[in-house]
């Protein structure tokens, strides 16, 4: 049987999520009440807000492309959040104190790819675990208060994480796109990128290749939270506090963004583009639920349709490719 050829809406997926974000933006323009997701005062918030979710987004879609989940990433930034702020009271040098919950963050990365891949854990149970932890653990922590600390004393660092740029462009996007750009680099342009693909995509052949699919898996997790780590930071500078239910609901909407950019739920797939794109729908659907003044509860059903649909479509996908390669 000849191969058939394989359908445009797969080869060029990421042009598909580029035309649902335009809709998306075009949509909140005109439906949301007065106008207001085109308000400089929303567009503002949602550029400064925004990226805080998408960096840890481009995290999860690195990692779900070498085949596992993090499912603890918003209760990850919760914890970070509490450490950077807990360092800075006490006195601790900003800039040193940036560093080590960063550090932190790579070393619960490592811990999380340590029990997946030694305990041998599926991710989804072990991050599921790791989630309800660090949650609880910062509870305990804060016993259930707001923890607060004024960054006015550190202008320059201010300026830095959650500055302007020409007094025009939020600092937290610049973060943004830089880490898009890296990530991109390191899962397109690199050996490294290749041995994600090839773990995620296969891992016994992968190891047949004297690919160490454990290593790699390891530091995908370490990546994540690193990320997790640094959105902390630039969500805590910005609001000089951390409260307990920081980044509550983000692990499924990381996933989301990576599936609608077009990341496999099996691993092997994905793009950056892609999973840049993706977090840009998902920041633009929350921000429309806001703006339309629902209940917050309406972002919980409307992201799980998205993830639905989207695991619908990737099953789709997976069998057109599968066609084509008969």
């Amino acid at each position: 049987m000849e191969s058939q050829p394989i359908p445009f809406f797969v080869r060029f997926r990421n042009i598909g999520v580029l035309v649902v974000l335009i809709v998306l933006v075009a949509g909140a323009a005109l439906l949301t009440p007065q106008n207001t997701f085109i308000q400089e005062a929303n567009l503002k918030t949602l550029l400064a807000l925004g990226p805080e979710f998408g960096i840890i987004a481009l995290g999860v879609g690195v990692l779900m492309v070498s085949g596992e989940f993090d499912l603890s990433v918003g209760s990850q930034l919760a914890l970070g959040s509490l450490i950077f702020i807990s360092l800075a009271g006490a006195g601790i040098n900003i800039y040193i104190a940036a560093l080590l919950t960063c550090l932190l963050g790579v070393g619960i990365g490592l811990l999380h790819g340590l029990v997946v891949v030694k305990a041998r854990i599926v991710s989804f149970i072990a991050t599921l675990g790791f989630m309800l932890t660090w949650r609880g653990l910062t509870e305990i922590l804060t016993a259930g208060k707001v923890r607060s600390y004024e960054f006015v004393q550190h202008e320059t660092f201010v300026q830095i994480f959650t500055g302007r740029v020409g007094d025009v462009v939020p600092s937290q996007v610049i973060w943004f796109v830089l880490f898009a750009i890296v990530l991109y680099f390191v899962l397109h342009r690199g050996r490294f990128g290749n041995w994600i693909y090839a773990t995620g995509d296969n891992a016994q052949a992968a190891r047949a290749m004297a690919i160490d699919t454990h290593l790699v898996k390891i530091v995908c997790f370490m990546i994540v939270g690193f990320l997790c780590a640094f959105s902390a930071i630039l969500q805590t500078t910005r609001t000089s506090a951390v409260t307990t239910h920081a980044g509550t609901g983000w692990e499924l909407q990381a996933v989301a963004a990576a599936v609608v950019g077009g990341t496999s739920l099996r691993g092997g797939r994905g793009s950056m583009i892609g999973v840049f794109l993706g977090a840009l729908v998902i920041m633009v659907i929350d921000n429309m639920i806001v703006q339309a003044r629902l209940p917050y509860e309406w972002s919980y059903a409307a992201f799980g349709v998205v993830i639905l649909a989207a695991a619908l479509l990737d099953l789709g996908i997976e069998k057109q490719i599968q066609r084509a390669a008969v």
